[in-house]
Order: C-alpha cells, then structure tokens, then sequence
C-alpha cells in the first residue's frame, strides 16, 4: 500500500511548493509534478503516475481542480484509479475520497449527472439543429466565395476553365473551387 501524491500548476509562473507541503504532510512516499495546464488531456506526470498505481495503493491530490478538468475527466481518472485496485482521495474535499462509502457514492452520483448532462446537450443539440435546418438555415462554415461569386466559377467550368485556373482568378484553394456545385 503505497500513498503516491499528484501535484500540477498551470504555468511555471506558479510554484508547487505549497501542495507538495501539504502532500508530504499526507505521507505520500512519491510525488508526481507537473507544470502544465489542467485542459490538457496529455499529462505526461499524471499519466505516470496513474501508471505507478498498483492494487490497494493510494492516488492523493491537494485540490481537485489540480487533477481534473471537468466532471467528466474526473469520472474518468476515478475509472482509472478503481481499475487498479487503487484509491483517490483529496485533502481539501473531504467528500472526494473513495476509500471511503461515502465518498465512492458521491462519486458515483456525480458520474450519473455528468451522464444525464451529455445526455441533456446532445439532445438540446440535435433538436437545435433540425429546427435550424427546417428553417432554412445553412449549417457549417460559411462560404468563402459570395453567391456571385460561385456563379462564376460555374460559368468559368462550363466554358472549359478547370479548377485550378479558376482557384488563381479567385485566389482561393483549388479545393475550395471543386467543391462548388
């Protein structure tokens, strides 16, 4: 049973001096630091340390913000962790601890919502879409070239310019001309 901590700052403008403090006070015998922003999904530190885990060992963060991205980054780490026969536990949120009952059920509802949530958006989503669609509304990127404009390259084809000539006229990619129908 090893306790193994994770420690991360956003820039190395910010110091971890204070959750390695706090994660040595925690007994954690290893530490995993990164200096690296939370929205990366490719931490190579916590990715090493999620590695180090092995059955009945600890993974201890000072905050969860310092682990996580979202909800659903976090459910996903937690997965992690549990596949192991590991643990998380966090020192400033005492709910997010799954060595305990408590903090497993909490975690557990928390992955509930953070589903209902996705759920939810893609719904919302897609509902958004279709009434955007029936109203006529063209979805995607706009257009580069104007509605004259893409007449024109159609008259241009239809007189035997191909593609890439017409691309130069424009200035545009010749991609972009083949896909105007």
């Amino acid at each position: 049973m090893t306790v193994i901590g994770y420690a991360r700052v956003s820039t190395s403008g910010q110091t971890l001096d204070a959750q390695l403090e706090q994660l040595g006070g925690a007994g954690c015998a290893r530490v995993f630091r990164e200096t690296m922003s939370g929205a990366r999904s490719d931490r190579p530190q916590l990715t090493a340390a999620l590695k180090a885990l092995e059955e009945g060992d600890t993974l201890i963060i000072t905050r969860l913000d310092r682990l996580a991205r979202s909800t659903r980054d976090l459910l996903d780490i937690v997965h992690t962790i549990e596949t192991k026969g590991a643990t998380l536990k966090a020192l400033t949120e005492s709910w997010a601890d799954t060595t305990t009952p408590t903090g497993k059920l909490i975690l557990t509802v928390l992955g509930g919502l953070a589903e209902f949530e996705r759920t939810l958006i893609a719904d919302r989503t897609a509902e958004g879409r279709d009434r955007a669609r029936k109203a006529g509304k063209r979805l995607g990127r706009p257009f580069k070239l104007t509605a004259h404009q893409r007449g024109a390259v159609l008259d241009m084809r239809a007189q035997g310019e191909d593609n890439a000539a017409i691309a130069r006229i424009l200035g545009v990619s010749r991609s972009t001309i083949s896909r105007i129908k």
